[in-house]
Parts: structure tokens; sequence; C-alpha cells
């Protein structure tokens, strides 16, 4: 490289955000959300749709816009299995067809909108998305997450929180070790990720901060965590989360989704289970669980003031320790890309494991001196 090579000016390139939304399963929240017998209004994919759930129990994703004069679905009746329009009570199916016009002899042939597949699992909804009209492939599944159905799990604990940005800054997180420890306060001491197929994955252990660690109110301190997280398609993360404590384990599964409301916005979604355990009988569980809850939900907005002043980068200048952050963004680009064009590339196993030895020695070092300075101001450790 020549002098005037390394003197140069690096430019950020961003190109346009893409109108197109991903190809995959989209979390729309708890079930029992959308359960009450009315219709629910749902901005996604750039549109309004409406979910109802219908007197056979079929929970129902329909655009919201009626097909006859345009009146707004969500606004309207649910009447059996059917939603009712508000402006003149044109009844619509869950499959999207018209099924009675009151006033009319017949309903017209064509009269049909558009319906969305869904999926009902572990007491949450899924709604189905791709620009090519083509329904989900068997292949591409959610797991099913066994402390849903037990006892010895506590219930979801969700959270919703619209973020006015695109939603591949979300996905970034997934191979950006750095951000934890600057911005979420926690100390990486192992970084692996794993991308094959539709899945992503981030396997992550960690040391708790000495500058920043404190009792909680039964005077247990934890020691660090162990995170194995994967993205199942484009906007669904199921992280198995451990905290670990002196003489005892944590368990917990935290699930981190989006869908997006259009390009320039998103709705984050975090639920939280813990497991029962002899430290954590009856109350104390669910007590926990709204802890770490409260505590995720700081970690998003810690993120989210990033992402409100950053500007998006489609070349960022990396370092080494920085991971795999141009490999995830072609995995994710089988998303957004038809079905018969993705590549190898995208889809292919990879690993890559970050050389944490440096990142360790520098953190080290940064706490230590933060303990020292406070020492020399006469402040609690």
């Amino acid at each position: 490289m020549t002098a005037a090579e390394s003197d140069a000016i690096r430019v950020i390139e961003a190109e346009a955000i893409p109108a197109r939304f991903a190809r995959g399963w989209h979390c729309l929240g708890p079930a029992e959300k959308f359960s009450d017998g009315r219709p629910h209004t749902v901005n996604a994919f750039g549109q309004k749709l409406v979910v109802f759930r219908g007197a056979n129990g079929n929970l129902n994703v329909l655009d919201a816009y009626c097909r006859h004069m345009g009146g707004d679905l969500s606004q309207g009746t649910v009447k059996g299995d059917e939603i009712a329009c508000p402006f003149h009570d044109w009844r619509w199916g869950g499959d999207g067809r018209c099924k009675k016009i009151p006033y009319s002899r017949r309903v017209p042939l064509r009269a049909r909108t558009a319906a969305w597949p869904t999926l009902l699992q572990d007491e949450l909804l899924f709604v189905w998305n791709d620009p090519e009209g083509n329904p989900p492939p068997a292949d591409v599944t959610i797991p099913r997450i066994e402390g849903v159905t037990s006892d010895e799990w506590t219930d979801w604990l969700w959270t919703e929180t619209v973020v006015h940005t695109n939603c591949r800054e979300v996905i970034d997180n997934v191979v950006d070790m750095a951000h934890f420890f600057y911005i979420h306060h926690s100390f990486p001491t192992y970084f692996k990720n794993i991308f094959e197929g539709h899945t992503a994955t981030q396997i992550m252990k960690g040391k708790t901060r000495p500058d920043i660690a404190r009792p909680d109110a039964e005077g247990n301190t934890m020691l660090g965590n162990t995170s194995v997280a994967t993205y199942h398609g484009p906007a669904f993360m199921v992280d198995e989360l451990t905290y670990h404590y002196q003489g005892f384990d944590l368990e917990s599964v935290l699930i981190n989704s989006h869908y997006p409301i259009d390009e320039h916005s998103f709705s984050l979604h975090s639920g939280i289970i813990v497991r029962r355990s002899e430290q954590l009988k009856g109350p104390a569980a669910e007590v926990t669980a709204r802890k770490l809850s409260g505590f995720i939900q700081r970690g998003f907005e810690q993120d989210i003031a990033v992402w409100r002043t950053k500007t998006r980068i489609d070349n960022p200048l990396l370092c080494e320790e920085d991971g795999p952050v141009y490999q995830l963004r072609r995995w994710y680009e089988q998303f957004y890309t038809d079905a018969a064009e993705v590549t190898p590339e995208m889809t292919g196993r990879f690993e890559y494991e970050i050389d944490t030895t440096r990142p360790v020695e520098a953190w080290t070092r940064e706490t230590e001196e933060n303990l020292a300075r406070r020492a020399a101001e006469g402040q609690p450790a």
C-alpha cells in the first residue's frame, strides 16, 4: 500500500434501503394478545394487517383494507368465524375469501383478499412473509421451546418497543462482541459465530465486570453468563441464557424478535421465561423473571440510543476482533433474494471464533482503572 493509499479518507457507503421485506416467519407476540374476540391492528411489511380469532378458535391475519370499498377491517367486528367490515358488513374468512354479504344474494366470485400464513406455537403467534407469495417450506421451522409448556418454568414476560431505524441494525449485533462491553457493560471472554442454512448462532461466555457488579437483594453476586443465541430465519432469535452464581445457575430462555413496520422502523420484542429451582421457588421465580425482563429492556434501550443517531453503513471499516460482519450480512441477504437466486455462499456453513486475548487484556485494564479511580475518590468499589 502506498502512502497516498494509506492516507486516503475512508468514505462511508450506504445504498438505498430495500423496499422489500425479509422472507420468513415473524413473531407478532403472545397469542393471548389477539385472542379476545376483537380485531387487532398490526402495521407490518409496509402495510396494515388485521389479526382476529374466530369462533372456531383459529387466529387469522388478513390485509386490513376491505376489497369492496376500502373499509378498515381492523375497526370492524368479529362475527362467528369472520371479520365484518365496518363500512358495509362484508364478512371475510380467515382464508381471505368473502363468505357473506348480508344485503346481497350472492358473493362475487373474485371477492378475495390476502390471507397470511400463520403459526401458533409456544403461545406465540407467527406470520409468514414472502414477497414471491410462496408458502413456508417444510424445512424452514421455528424450534419448540420446551419450558413454555412446563410448570418448571415461569410464564412469558413480554415487551414490545418501536424502533425508528432499519432492522438490519439489530441483526448486526449477532457478530458484534465489542459492543457488549461498551454499550451493555458486560465482559465477553469467549465469542463464536456459526451460520448455516437459515440459522445464525452466537455463542458467548462472559464474566461479571468488577467495576459494575453489585450483589442482589439476597447477597448473591453474579459470576458470569453463558449464552447460545440462534436466529431462526431473519427475525426470531432464541437465546438459551444461563447466569452463573456462587453455588448455582439460573437458567432462562430469552426471545429477541422483530417484524418490520416499514423500511425505516420495526417492532422489537423480547420475551423471557425462567426455570424454577431450589433457589427460585414459588413467587421468587416470577420476581426474578421480572428483574431479568427489566434488565434486558434496559439493554435494548442502550442499543436504541445508538441506533437513533448512527448512520447506515454498508462498508464498515473493521479490525480483526470485530467479527464476521460481512459474512453475517451475506447470510442475511438470502431473506431478501428470490428463493431461486439464493447462493451457497449465503447458506453454507461458516464458523468464526474471535481471539479474545487482546480484548480481555484491554478490558481488564479498564475495569481495574475504574476501580482504582473510585478508590482514590473515596467511592465504594
